[in-house]
C-alpha cells in the first residue's frame, strides 16, 4: 500500500496538520501512558487534561465545547474497522503513526469497499485533524513491531456507552457507542461482538509496507 504524508496534497480532503499550539506538555503526559502489544483505547485520561496548556488547546480545538483527551496506544497493522463521528477528531503521537482513512461519501448502500481506503503517515509531535466526514479507526505502527502512543481528542463523552432507542435506517444500526458510527470488517473482533459488517473487500494489513 502506498503510504503518503499528512503534508501531502492528497490529505486535504481528509484533514489537515494543525500548527501553532504548544503541545509539549501533552506529549510529555502522553509518553507516560501505557503501551502494550495490543491496541488499547481510553476515551478520557485525567493526566492528559492536567498537562501543561491542555485545557487551552482543547478549548481552542473545539471552540469552547466540552472535550475529552484520551489515548489509543499499542501495536497494529490492520484496518479491521472504520468509524466516524459528527465532528473532527484530533490526533497527536509521541511516535510516528499511520492513519488508514476513507470518505463517508464513499459509503454506498451502507457498505464501503476497502479499496477506497488510503494511508497517511503522521510524524511524531505533529497535531493532525481528521474531519467529521473522514472514516478512520485505530492508528497503525509506522515501523513493523513498533508501538505508538496517540492522543485522541474528541467532544466529551464520545465513544462511551450508548445504544439508540430505534434503528430507523442503516446508519442508526451502525451506531456502536455515543457519537461513534462503526463499520466492521467480517474478520474483525468487533464484528464477532455484533457490530454491523459494512466493510467489503480485503481487511487491509500494511505489515509488508512499513
Amino acid at each position: 500500500m502506498n503510504i503518503l504524508s499528512v503534508y501531502d496534497e492528497a490529505f486535504r480532503p481528509y484533514g489537515r496538520v494543525v500548527e501553532g499550539y504548544p503541545v509539549e506538555g501533552l506529549l510529555k503526559a502522553l509518553a507516560e501512558t501505557p503501551c502494550t502489544d495490543t491496541v488499547v483505547y481510553e476515551p478520557r485520561i485525567e493526566a492528559l487534561h492536567q498537562a501543561e496548556n491542555a485545557e487551552a488547546i482543547g478549548e481552542a480545538l473545539y471552540g469552547g465545547m466540552p472535550f475529552q483527551f484520551g489515548f489509543c496506544n499499542g501495536v497494529n497493522t490492520k484496518l479491521n474497522c472504520l468509524e466516524f463521528h459528527r465532528d473532527s477528531e484530533f490526533n497527536l503521537g509521541t511516535e510516528d503513526f499511520i492513519l488508514l482513512v476513507a470518505k463517508q461519501g464513499e459509503i454506498v448502500d451502507d457498505k464501503l469497499d476497502t479499496s477506497k481506503v488510503v494511508a497517511f503517515k503522521a510524524p511524531k509531535g505533529v497535531l493532525v485533524e481528521c474531519y467529521a466526514t473522514t472514516l478512520h479507526y485505530a492508528p497503525c505502527s509506522a515501523k513493523l513491531g513498533q508501538g505508538f502512543r496517540v492522543l485522541i481528542a474528541l467532544p466529551d463523552k464520545t465513544n462511551t456507552d450508548y445504544r439508540p432507542a430505534c434503528n430507523a435506517n442503516g446508519m442508526d444500526k451502525m451506531l456502536w457507542a455515543r457519537n461513534k458510527w462503526l463499520l466492521a470488517h467480517p474478520e474483525s473482533s468487533e464484528a464477532a461482538q455484533g457490530a454491523v459488517v459494512a466493510l467489503t473487500g480485503e481487511n487491509i494489513d500494511i505489515a509488508k509496507d512499513i
